[in-house]
């Protein structure tokens, strides 16, 4: 290893005295000024883990939807999923580390995985629009040439597409060309497809509303529109050439404030989503005629796609094992529809996309969407063989084009990660197969009110979860207290989970009306805070809010 030329890229980027970090599910993520380091880091990292993995690695230069002040980065393992558990220790070692101790750091992993440092090492990297991203993009660059690695920097891309990129690349192709053109043209190629079955009666049957956030996805679809089919009309707003990114708009804000972004008028049941800032996330709402707004989140999106994929499989005949994977903070109207009404299974796991993701890869096909609307679709290799075989080869027409359709659904599928763009095709074609309005798709069930608080406790490791973070294990006491608040009201459940990032407990409940949510949630919360080391002023009853309209209202919006 040349640690003469790690030394001297090194001193270009110091590290800040007494800065921390944590590598999580998102990576690193921070002020931008902080970064420099990181990234530079970040690209030794990715050099060592190709060598490791013999494979392209990724690394995404991006905040997704944090305020633009901020960036942050991820690496991307060889199929295009999430950087292993394990890695994420050292990228967090790596980082962390005072300038003296980077070499042994690095000699401790090649010798920990066995690292040959003589072999071919391969790094794409993407950024997003934030103003720091083309200047930290070029300290990751700098990592990967001091270890002799070699890349190709994609420049501004969504970070779905970069994880797409990676997987075919290490596939040989096999999964599609690694350049944002064929990403552009396999998922157009399979939404015409699978359009093309759609009545072609009601003329504004696929016209859509998008709020880009100001990011990165505005950039996208722009340079995508043209391969796309004309009967799908897209309307881009907040597309970043006037306002911050993030700034009062995308995903996550309109998630949390339960309202349509600045920037996008409404005009009763005009269909309308919102991307987030790197375009891996993505919701839908819809203004009714009375001017209330209808936030249609990652469960309804889960719903919808799951019911479509079970009646094809049913039209083809076919018995493959397909389950949707939840959270606990998943509606239960959403889990009693799809286990009662659709029958399909159900799971629940931790929280944080990597869990769901891992999941879903034991099932034929795997559906998983968190509320927030960051979520994809597996398909095991056996069941995609099996469907493309029936696709080409079924001699009942009924049985082959139902086949042709879910073969159309896989590939406009981005299978490595959320991705807004994907997703946004598939949720359109779906409406306009099903011939379905957004306040039909809304109406498949209604919301179970539900609140979300937070308790702040003196340490958070004094408690521990089990059952899919759904039952608290310790203190003592807990849950056999949250067991008793419950029973005291109907259609309910509470849980308590630990923040994975500050000392606050996550409370969460749910009951057949607000005012016993709300009152069911005060009442867990104080118990949290008087088993588990609650600090500073005992919670408070949070505001009754009778209305479902109050921006307040809706599952996870989180009362500090």
């Amino acid at each position: 290893m040349d640690f003469e030329a790690v030394a001297k890229y090194s001193a270009l980027h110091l590290k800040p005295a007494g800065l921390s970090l944590q590598y999580g599910t998102a990576g690193f993520r921070t002020k931008a000024g902080h970064l420099d380091h990181v990234m530079y880091r970040m690209g030794l990292l990715a050099v060592l883990r190709s060598r490791q993995t013999k494979s392209t690695i990724g690394v995404m230069v991006t905040a997704s939807h944090n305020p633009e002040e901020d960036n942050g980065v991820k690496l991307v393992d060889p199929l295009g999923e999430m950087l292993t558990s394990a890695w994420e220790e050292y990228a967090t070692r790596l980082a962390n580390a005072e300038e003296q101790e980077i070499q042994s750091i690095l000699t401790e992993i090649c010798q920990k995985e066995a690292v040959k440092l003589h072999q071919y090492a391969s790094v794409f990297i993407g950024r997003d629009t934030r103003p720091s991203s083309e200047k930290l993009s070029q300290s990751v660059i700098d990592g990967v040439s001091a270890l002799g690695g070699q890349y190709h920097d994609y420049g501004l891309v969504t970070t779905p597409q970069l994880h797409y990129m990676v997987c075919c690349q290490n596939t040989q192709e096999h999964y599609g060309k690694a350049t944002v053109e064929g990403y552009y043209q396999k998922l157009s190629k399979a939404f015409g497809e699978l359009t093309k079955q759609a009545s072609s009666s009601g003329d504004d049957q696929m016209c859509l509303k998008i709020d880009c956030a100001n990011g990165i996805g505005a950039l996208k679809l722009k340079e995508m529109e043209r391969n796309l089919p004309k009967k799908l009309l897209i309307h881009l707003y907040n597309d970043g050439t006037k306002e911050k990114l993030n700034h009062l708009c995308g995903a996550d804000f309109v998630k949390v404030h339960q309202k349509p972004p600045l920037g996008l008028e409404i005009k009763p049941n005009e269909r309308c989503c919102s991307f987030d800032g790197d375009a891996d996330r993505i919701v839908y709402y819809y203004n009714d005629t009375a001017g209330h707004f209808h936030l249609v989140d990652g469960d309804k999106i889960a719903t919808l796609i799951s019911t479509f994929i079970k009646e094809l499989l049913m039209k083809i005949g076919q018995t493959l094992k397909m389950a949707v994977i939840q959270t606990a903070y998943a509606n239960g109207s959403s889990t009693r529809y799809l286990e009662e009404t659709m029958k399909v299974p159900v799971h629940c796991t931790k929280t944080g996309v990597k869990h769901l993701h891992h999941k879903a890869q034991e099932f034929d096909i795997g559906v998983y969407f968190e509320a927030n609307g960051h979520g994809t679709v597996l398909f095991s290799k056996a069941a995609e063989e099996k469907i493309r075989h029936m696709a080409k080869e079924e001699k009942e027409n009924q049985k082959r084009e139902a086949a042709k359709m879910l073969e159309n659904t896989i590939d406009l599928i981005n299978q490595t990660v959320g991705d807004a763009i994907s997703d946004m095709l598939v949720i359109e074609a779906i409406l306009a197969l099903k011939g379905l309005t957004v306040q039909q798709w809304d109406a498949i069930y209604t919301d179970l009110p539900n609140r979300q608080l937070k308790v702040k406790i003196a340490d958070r490791r004094v408690i521990d979860t089990t059952d899919a973070e759904r039952r608290a294990v310790t203190p003592a006491g807990l849950q056999e207290k949250i067991d008793e608040l419950v029973k005291k009201y109907r259609v309910s459940r509470a849980f308590v989970r630990p923040s994975g990032t500050e000392d606050v407990v996550r409370v969460y409940s749910e009951a057949d009306t607000q005012e016993n949510a709300d009152s069911l949630a005060h009442e867990v919360s104080l118990a949290v805070y008087h088993l588990a080391g609650g600090i500073g002023e005992p919670p408070q009853p949070s505001l009754t809010i009778s209305s479902p309209f109050d921006p307040n209202y809706h599952h996870n919006y989180t009362l500090s």
